[in-house]
């Protein structure tokens, strides 16, 4: 439909253009359903039974076929227990491959009321741990045929406000959070979709490792970004030191980045004399400080506030001009000549340009970090050490600079393209009425592409702005999330934070600006915090923004790390803080965590990888390169995630049989089997460095290996070897 291209009137492309969009958002999401599409069924007492999926289905007589798994309906699918059965005498798993069931489960809630029949069809167990003992294959998939209870209390949670969901590894709280995602889209589909939905995920690896879950459940128009990619243009790819990453988390630097730019509206000390024909135009302090007085009332950023600043000294030196030429009192006709013409002088344009310049953040970061004069001034809240660590001179952009340039952008405001293209000789009256005049004409489409929505009985399916926008032919056609990640300024309908233990006080500054109506999902776990930046507390991260107007949700029950596993990562959880307790986990592996030699690594992922499944290698920062390149020689196919690697990269190791990264790049993943290198010099490579090997030693499903040099801490010291070690049970 789309491609015949932009034919008959306003109305009949109108039309087109809705039902297009319309049958190609559905179209997707039957296509991205396909796999598991159906996976239970509802046996009611009374009501004979329900089949659930990822959809609802109806035939052409509107009978219901399937329905959606976030129907209210639906809800006794994960609720209902033998004690509390809600109506239900059975819940049926069943497993597909295809459009082929290949496999039954049964849950029995009322066995009493099965009949002879019923009795007969009975099977096996409850798919949970067999999905749970299911080879990984690099990519995150939903669990909407196996949500538990506490689980679904959370994704069904309502939507207004923050909701904190706490929990260990393994509990499921990344895969919660996306089917919350998921769950809030059906049930408040035109209050969101209209904003859109943002997740925020650690790294561009993770991104790629759920990317695939929200089409699954037939919801393709979200946005996942990291921290740094929330400033359009700009995407950070440097890895920032701990200790500078700390500094610029600091939420002093909103105070360094306001006074830096109040650093910028020059006002000097001695007067300024400007040559401009014959005449002599002095500009003294007092002309100076009124137009700077008169920038700061408008209370405009610093680039919209540069037009009060310039009209205020063109104006000072224009009547000082008429004065010096002997014309005295002029009127505002004659004001505004002599102000254009001054506006064009080259002299008074340098003068105006470095006492109040236009400044992209970039140019405003740079050089503050590139200044020492600047960075003092600005800095007066840091130490000297502190300073000091911030300064450099270009380079590549890193996470931590992502926030302040947004913070700058907020001081800042939009630069003016209009006027920065206009020519000098360009009157502000005629840019004006230029304004105006467009503004008008929008107004007038805008007013007519309503009109038109109204008439059709569409106003509820497309929005008037995108119809206009469509009519004018400024573009391809953009969906939600790509028009919001294109747009700084963009407010979403709800924002999910995934490892948000991790975000610095700076990054909950951007995130906040764009959800105003605070309605949130933060997900983590405060025993994880990695960073230097981090968050010690909810209410630390929560109580400047949404005081006593948040709740907390717990998961408890750990799924993904196995029994013999994670008594391993509970000792290391106890060296930061005896009170934590680790969650619970649901199963046993039959496979001891087991040390090794260093040197044998090379082999030993070697070794792993043949067991089948995915195989990641963690290792200390300093030591990914090297221990990299010889795990890669050694086993083909081996991608080693460098710091800073783009979605691509993070693709390549999600697929590959081994991957080798540092623990960064391995919050929120999960794989059959984990190897730890050198697990103190993970714990001593930062401030928050038992953290991180907490996190390293629950990334495995099945099995988990140490090797090292170093000698052990005591947490890990009682492992057995290699070759004690039972595998599989054997």
């Amino acid at each position: 439909m789309l491609a015949a291209g932009a034919v008959g009137t306003m109305q009949n492309r109108s039309e087109r253009d809705t039902f297009a969009e319309m049958y190609a958002t559905r179209l997707a999401r039957l296509w991205a359903v396909e796999r598991g599409l159906v996976f239970g069924r509802l046996d009611h007492l009374d009501e004979g039974r329900l089949y659930v999926g990822k959809l609802g289905l109806s035939d052409d007589e509107q009978l219901r076929l399937l329905i959606d798994w976030r129907a209210p309906v639906a809800q006794p699918f994960y609720r209902a227990t033998p004690a509390a059965p809600m109506g239900l005498t059975r819940r049926r798993h069943l497993q597909t491959k295809g459009r082929t069931v290949i496999g039954v489960d049964d849950d029995l809630l009322d066995l009493d009321s099965l009949t002879d029949d019923d009795r007969a069809t009975l099977n096996g167990e409850a798919a949970l741990l067999a999905a749970l003992d299911e080879r990984r294959t690099g990519r995150m998939r939903d669990i909407v045929a196996t949500i538990q209870s506490e689980q679904d209390r959370v994704i069904r949670s309502d939507l207004n406000g923050v909701l904190v969901v706490q929990g260990g590894p393994g509990t499921g709280k990344t895969v919660v959070a996306l089917h919350r995602a998921a769950y809030l889209l059906y049930t408040h589909r035109e209050r969101l979709e209209r904003r859109g939905v943002l997740i925020l995920g650690p790294n561009l690896t993770f991104l790629r490792y759920i990317e695939q879950v929200l089409p699954s459940l037939g919801e393709t128009d979200v946005l996942l970004s990291t921290v740094g990619e929330l400033y359009p243009g700009v995407t950070a790819t440097a890895r920032e030191r701990p200790e500078v990453a700390a500094i610029k988390g600091d939420p002093r630097m909103a105070d360094v980045l306001a006074k830096a730019v109040r650093d910028r509206q020059r006002v000097p000390r001695q007067p300024i004399e400007l040559t401009v024909g014959r005449v002599t135009l002095t500009i003294d302090r007092a002309m100076l400080e009124g137009a700077r007085n008169k920038a700061a009332r408008s209370r405009r950023p610093h680039n919209q506030a540069r037009a009060v600043f310039v009209r205020s000294l063109l104006n000072g030196l224009a009547r000082q001009q008429a004065r010096k030429i002997g014309k005295g009192l002029i009127d505002d006709e004659e004001l505004s000549d002599l102000r254009e013409e001054l506006r064009t002088e080259p002299v008074v344009k340098t003068a105006l340009n470095r006492l109040w310049p236009y400044l992209t953040p970039q140019r405003l970061l740079l050089g503050l970090y590139g200044s020492p004069d600047r960075l003092g001034y600005a800095s007066t809240a840091l130490t000297p050490q502190e300073r000091a660590l911030l300064r450099r001179s270009g380079g590549e952009w890193t996470e931590s600079d992502i926030p302040l340039l947004d913070e700058a952008a907020e001081l800042l405001g939009d630069i003016d393209e209009q006027v920065l293209r206009a020519s000098a000789v360009q009157a502000e009256e005629e840019l004006a009425a230029a304004r105006q005049a467009e503004e008008s004409e929008r107004e007038a489409e805008l007013a007519y592409a309503r009109e038109v929505l109204e008439l059709t009985g569409l106003s509820d399916v497309m929005e008037a702005e995108r119809l206009a926008e469509r009519q004018r032919g400024e573009g391809p056609y953009l969906t939600t999330a790509e028009r919001a990640a294109a747009d700084r300024s963009w407010a979403y309908g709800h924002v999910i934070v995934d490892e948000a233990q991790e975000l610095s006080p700076m990054a909950w500054r951007a995130v906040m600006r764009r959800c105003p109506t605070r309605s949130m999902t933060i997900v983590g776990d405060i025993a994880q915090t990695g960073s230097a930046a981090g968050a010690r507390s909810w209410e630390e991260v929560l109580d400047p923004y949404v005081a006593g107007r948040w709740r907390q949700e717990r998961l408890t029950v750990n799924y993904r790390t196995p029994v013999e596993l994670m008594e391993v990562a509970a000792r290391v959880l106890a060296t930061i803080d005896p009170e934590l307790q680790a969650p619970a986990s649901v199963r046993e592996a039959g496979a001891r965590p087991w040390a090794a030699p260093l040197a044998a690594l090379p082999a030993l992922a070697k070794e792993e990888a043949g067991e089948g499944g995915k195989v990641a290698v963690v290792v200390p920062d300093s030591l990914l390169s090297e221990l990299g390149t010889e795990i890669a020689a050694g086993v083909p196919g081996t991608v080693v995630v460098a710091p800073g690697a783009g979605r691509s990269r993070g693709a390549q190791a999600l697929d590959a049989p081994v991957a080798v990264m540092g623990v960064t790049d391995a919050k929120g993943l999960e794989f059959d089997s984990v190897i730890v290198a050198e697990p103190d010099l993970i714990a001593a490579q930062s401030p928050r460095g038992p953290s991180d090997l907490y996190v390293a030693l629950t990334r495995a499903t099945q099995r988990l290996g140490v090797v090292h040099e170093r000698p052990l801490s005591r947490a890990l010291r009682g492992l057995p070897s290699r070759s004690q070690a039972p595998v599989n049970g054997l």
